[in-house]
């Protein structure tokens, strides 16, 4: 809805304006330059890109448009889940959760958050610590240290599509003025002619600057920066993982383990304590 929103306030408040200013809204449709702008700039989005990162870009048109997927539910299926293995660990010993870190798809206690099953690279994650801290002795200290790399990578990873889409909001302005330039070669073209004609080619040339700064700025810029919270969010969630696990290692019981990951977490979708400990204690 928000997207919505800031979307028609950006293109009325422009087109509200340049009305009340006497400006004729005929005169900006130039489609042609649109399609010098936009295909130029979707040309160098792709030519720019590895292919997973292009797709990554269309799988998060949804989240762009209807808000992240990472909310206060997520959070407390994160810390629901971490609670159960710790707990399942605690009670029956670290041997009795293999079979669910083995394989999270088929697992009894994966399967009571299918949000998180869905998220394969979150279920790998959490099911891969879990099952280090099964095989071997790692301490605290050296199992934080593998987690900062791995969170590290997945958030570089996250953060490309929003990185690629800024790119392509820079190139937007020049691009503008590459349909202005082409535009002015017509005008020279036509320099003989009527001098509304004129008047007509040099306004056209004028269009294709102002929609390459109005489209970086005013549409693509805003959906890169979109991209990059929806990154920051999605990372949250495993840095919550590895604040559980570790305060685990540490000695501390299932309850208060979860308690260190929900500290972890953003204020705005934060579970209160209350909640949490309310989710756990009916596990």
């Amino acid at each position: 809805m928000l997207f919505f929103i800031g979307l028609i306030i950006v293109i009325g408040s422009v087109l509200y304006g340049y009305v009340m200013s006497h400006g004729n809204l005929l005169a900006l449709w130039q489609p042609f330059e649109i399609l010098i702008i936009c295909g130029s700039a979707f040309g160098a989005f792709i030519l720019g890109n590895p292919g997973h990162v292009v797709l990554k870009c269309f799988k998060m048109i949804p989240q762009i448009i209807m808000g992240s997927k990472v909310n206060k539910a997520m959070y407390m299926d994160v810390l629901g889940l971490v609670y159960d293995i710790l707990n399942k660990a605690r009670r029956e010993g670290i041997m009795a959760i293999e079979a669910d870190v083995e394989s999270p798809a088929s697992s009894a206690i994966f399967s009571r958050y299918p949000a998180i099953q869905a998220n394969e690279e979150l279920s790998h994650f959490i099911a891969d610590y879990f099952r280090i801290i099964a095989a071997g002795n790692l301490t605290s200290f050296e199992l934080e240290s593998l987690m900062d790399q791995e969170i590290d990578a997945r958030l570089h990873e996250l953060e490309q599509p929003g990185n690629a889409v800024s790119k392509v909001a820079d190139g937007l302005p020049g691009f503008g003025i590459v349909a202005a330039v082409l535009g002015i070669v017509i005008t020279m073209g036509a320099i003989d002619g009527e001098i509304s004609e004129i008047g007509a080619h040099v306004a056209a040339a004028l269009v294709g600057t102002f929609s390459g700064v109005f489209l970086a700025y005013g549409v693509v810029a805003p959906i890169s920066t979109v991209m990059r919270h929806l990154a920051e969010e999605e990372i949250k969630l495993y840095e919550a993982v590895k604040s559980c696990i570790i305060a685990s290692l540490n000695g501390l019981p299932p309850q208060l383990a979860v308690e260190f990951g929900r500290k972890s977490l953003f204020t705005h979708g934060r579970p209160s304590f209350t909640e949490v400990e309310s989710k756990v204690r009916g596990r």
